[in-house]
């Protein structure tokens, strides 16, 4: 029984590390940067040695096969976003979690032990990684809207030679339109809460990255149409490459 048992877990195992998406190479001057997307929000890279989880979310089984977290970053309050339950049943025994001084508040004593926080404006280094926090917010401005500007953050992420924006929840702001040098983007699209179709196009447009995946796109109602996406950013500049990931094979 103990036999059969033990290949039961090894199947649901392997069954669940099937489901990822394969995952996507950046190289970087310290070596190449592994991109793994995995969740709606939630995506894990491997680089240097190290593994950085972006808004660990729906448990562990959407960490299946992956190493544990030697960083986290985490953009915002929302619960698609910062998941206590799912951070607390990660192995955290080396981690930092870098965190907007929001999800601060409503960490656990244990969670705050391992945060680092940092606010828009600030850039920090960590593993060897600058840590630049940006502006998300919706627009126009409102102190009712779901995304008020300074409460969460955008990152870019410097490994070696290489930039990697995530987008976080947000419209098409300035702060977004005016980034150079971007070398992978990950960039929200879904309404109500962030963008529609044209809008992450038009604002990807402006600041140009050389690779750009749309995430968090679940929706309804052609509001999170990739493939439409993609035609706007291919015919306007062929030069942007866009990558159509599944972020929701994981069930």
């Amino acid at each position: 029984m103990k036999t059969i048992c033990s290949y039961l877990l090894l199947f649901i195992s392997l069954s669940a590390v099937a489901q990822i998406p394969a995952a996507d190479n950046l190289e970087t001057s310290k070596g190449p940067l592994k991109i793994q997307p995995l969740n709606h929000a939630t995506m894990a890279l491997t680089w240097n040695g190290k593994t950085i989880y972006a808004d660990p979310y729906g448990g562990t089984k959407t960490f299946a096969g992956i190493a544990a977290p030697d960083l986290i970053v985490i953009t915002d309050i929302h619960g698609d976003h910062f998941d206590p339950a799912t951070l607390e049943a990660l192995d955290l025994t080396k981690t930092t979690i870098v965190v907007p001084q929001a999800v601060a508040e409503k960490m656990s004593d244990k969670l705050k032990s391992k945060a680092v926080v940092i606010n828009n404006g600030q850039t920090i280094s960590k593993l060897d990684i600058s840590i630049t926090a940006l502006p998300m917010y919706n627009l126009p401005e409102s102190a009712e809207s779901r995304h008020t500007k300074g409460r969460g953050n955008g990152y870019v992420l410097k490994f070696g030679d290489k930039s990697v924006y995530i987008s976080g929840d947000t419209s098409g702001i300035p702060e977004m339109r005016a980034l150079k040098n971007i070398d992978a983007a990950f960039v929200c699209m879904n309404l109500p809460y962030t963008m529609d179709v044209k809008e992450a196009a038009t604002a990807v447009l402006d600041f140009r990255p050389k690779i750009v995946y749309p995430y968090h796109y679940r929706g309804a109602n052609g509001l999170s149409d990739t493939g439409e996406f993609k035609k706007i950013v291919d015919s306007a500049s062929p030069g942007i490459e866009v990558r159509l990931r599944d972020w929701y094979s994981i069930k």
